[in-house]
């Protein structure tokens, strides 16, 4: 097989949990366009079948479906669905998250639990119902968007002559770096099965918000010198749902210009 067609996604069905944020507007584009019958999920229906209204405009066949993280029955729900449509199974992208909007860490318990039983709890469920379709088949991909946050501490260098150092919590670092290990865990289990799972750590993501200041310096922290576009996810989720990273399991991705590795 000529090197390139290993990239295609054609014939394969995806789901990626979210979609109509920063990151996973990208990664439904690169699915689409790779060729992927695509399904995204959240509790934000209006707003993701907007997403997928455009992607079918384009050609893409996009499917928005509701999902709430937070509920056993809506997972299964999503899973009987997607598996009733088709008659394989090949790559699961775990973007969805609930970002914690504390200040500090002086929290009750019950507050950090619910942020966990999002982006933890039901990482695994979710993860393991497909992961069993994956196994049947013999083939599969699982990606979990983590961050770099999940690998380092905080540069509050970064923040110096805004308002944004104070807002850092424990609860995401957290579980952004439980997901890094979590993946090498998972594609342990499931490797004799040549189900492949992986993790890609973004960087900081350029938007219209973001204080002057904070992307200056931010960006000079990078070895690139500039923070993420709108397009630098969009090729690592394509390899690694492909083919071409068919040797390629329990390993952790950084895309973030460079960041981490200075």
């Amino acid at each position: 097989m000529n090197v390139l067609d290993t990239f295609s996604l054609n014939g394969k069905v995806a789901l990626l949990t979210g979609g109509a944020g920063f990151y996973g507007r990208q990664i439904v584009a690169a699915l689409a366009e790779a060729g992927a019958k695509v399904y995204i999920a959240s509790r934000g229906i209006e707003t993701l079948e907007k997403v997928a209204a455009e992607e079918r405009e384009r050609g893409f066949n996009v499917t928005a479906l509701p999902l709430d993280l937070g509920s056993d029955v809506s997972i299964e729900e999503l899973h009987a669905r997607i598996m009733a449509e088709n008659s394989r199974f090949d790559i699961l992208v775990n973007n969805a998250v609930t970002r914690c909007a504390c200040s500090g860490w002086n929290r009750d318990l019950e507050y950090y639990d619910k942020s966990l039983h999002v982006n933890a709890s039901a990482l695994f469920k979710i993860t393991q119902l497909f992961a069993e379709d994956m196994k049947k088949q013999r083939s599969g991909s699982i990606i979990n968007i983590g961050s770099m946050m999940g690998m380092i501490g905080v540069e509050m260098a970064n923040y110096a002559g805004t308002d944004m150092g104070a807002n850092q919590s424990p609860i995401y670092f957290y579980e952004k770096g439980g997901m890094i290990n979590f993946s090498r865990w998972a594609a342990s289990i499931l490797g004799p099965y040549n189900v492949r799972v992986n993790c890609v750590s973004p960087g900081g993501l350029n938007t219209p918000d973001q204080p002057e200041a904070f992307v200056r310096q931010y960006s000079a922290r990078t070895q690139l010198g500039r923070m993420a576009n709108g397009a630098d996810l969009k090729g690592i989720i394509v390899f690694l749902g492909s083919d071409a990273s068919a040797y390629i399991t329990g390993t952790n991705i950084p895309v973030d210009g460079g960041y981490t590795a200075k």
